[in-house]
């Protein structure tokens, strides 16, 4: 009779902006009809009736995680009862991945990687470190003799940081990768990333710490916890524009194919950031649709539903407009007048059309400088 009506608690929070303090929730959730309840803790009063809700699953609950409910981002801080910590208490873990300049040529196939594997991407940014990050994340090799060789690497270009999260992560994505000097006679090891991907040795293409310690201490370094914002982004904002996988397209795990395609065009990505965007800053960002495009609100609510992929596009190719590439707005169209395009391949609607591009090609610098400080609110 209990899985008639089963029910998980939690505790969550969001951060009211307008009030500047974190408002605490208790969160239900009901499996049978994906319905959700909250009650406000504080003011002990119903926050939200039962509603049938079926964005949220229960995979995407555990302590930790970051879930939208009606565009309003939560923290679930803790377990509500011990009857949910015991069935959904599970061993997930965080664990850094680390795409090394080696591998950038390859992102949306190593995006694709870790979205099959079954790990949740919860952090993304393209990234340049300094010396001194450099010296950081390669302490434990400073006795080394290639020390300088392998800072000199890791200081080469843009790396992409991730924070990776899922059962058994550490061991899972440091499986994937493989090992940095694979042998022959290592057979497991033929579909791993430093088999497939990157040169043996110092110059492989991925990282993945060794054990939960380490993860946590080289998370702290590329996305800490303190506020810091950590090594400096890879944007360069010169001949660009900006272009935002929408949540719809990140959730349903299109980042690897849509990266994939835009590198394939002959487009530069040179820089790359997840964000959860509140929704004052999208409507601050979405500002020149307003009162011109019937479909202004939706529009709104599907950027800050999920995360996004806000990333910076390089065009050098006076005759390779990426806007073009992107496709009409509507897919229906796109699929009918321009087939091979970004919207038409990955889109589903006027709404959610997998990807946000600048319209006018002088906007290009203005939405990238607007996104990056929209999303550091």
């Amino acid at each position: 009779f209990q899985s008639q009506d089963e029910r998980f608690a939690f505790i969550a929070e969001w951060y009211d902006p307008s009030a500047s303090f974190f408002r605490r929730y208790e969160l239900l959730y009901y499996p049978k009809d994906s319905s959700i309840e909250m009650y406000d803790v504080k003011n002990r009063r119903t926050f939200l009736r039962r509603t049938k809700y079926e964005s949220l699953h229960v995979e995407d609950l555990y302590v930790g995680s970051k879930v939208t409910v009606f565009s309003r981002h939560l923290t679930i801080v803790d377990y509500g009862n011990l009857y949910t910590s015991r069935k959904l208490g599970s061993r997930k873990e965080r664990t850094l991945a680390l795409i090394k300049p080696e591998g950038m040529r390859k992102i949306g196939e190593l995006l694709d990687i870790i979205i099959n594997s079954g790990l949740t991407i919860t952090k993304a940014k393209m990234m340049l470190l300094s010396r001194k990050e450099a010296a950081d994340f390669y302490a434990d090799h400073r006795a080394k003799p290639y020390y300088h060789e392998l800072l000199q690497f890791i200081m080469s270009g843009p790396i992409l940081a991730m924070e990776l999260l899922g059962d058994d992560a550490v061991s899972k994505w440091r499986a994937i990768v493989g090992p940095a000097n694979p042998t022959t006679t290592e057979s497991d090891t033929l579909d791993s990333i430093s088999e497939s991907f990157g040169h043996c040795g110092l110059r492989d293409a991925a990282h993945g710490p060794d054990s939960v310690a380490s993860a946590a201490k080289e998370l702290e370094l590329f996305f800490p916890s303190s506020g810091g914002r950590g090594p400096v982004s890879s944007a360069k904002f010169t001949n660009c524009t900006c272009c935002i996988i929408k949540p719809h397209a990140v959730s349903e795990g299109l980042t690897g194919k849509i990266v994939k395609a835009i590198l394939k065009e002959g487009f530069e990505i040179s820089a790359l950031q997840m964000f959860n965007l509140e929704r004052p800053n999208v409507e601050e960002f979405y500002e020149i649709y307003k009162g011109v495009v019937p479909e202004y609100m939706e529009m709104v609510s599907e950027l800050c539903s999920g995360p996004c992929i806000v990333m910076e596009i390089r065009q050098f190719d006076p005759s390779k407009v990426f806007r073009d590439f992107c496709g009409p707005s509507d897919p229906a169209l796109a699929r009918h007048l321009r087939p091979g395009t970004l919207r038409a391949v990955f889109g589903k609607d006027k709404i959610q059309n997998a990807v946000h591009c600048t319209d006018l090609p002088e906007d290009g610098l203005l939405e990238v400088r607007l996104a990056r400080q929209t999303c550091s609110h």
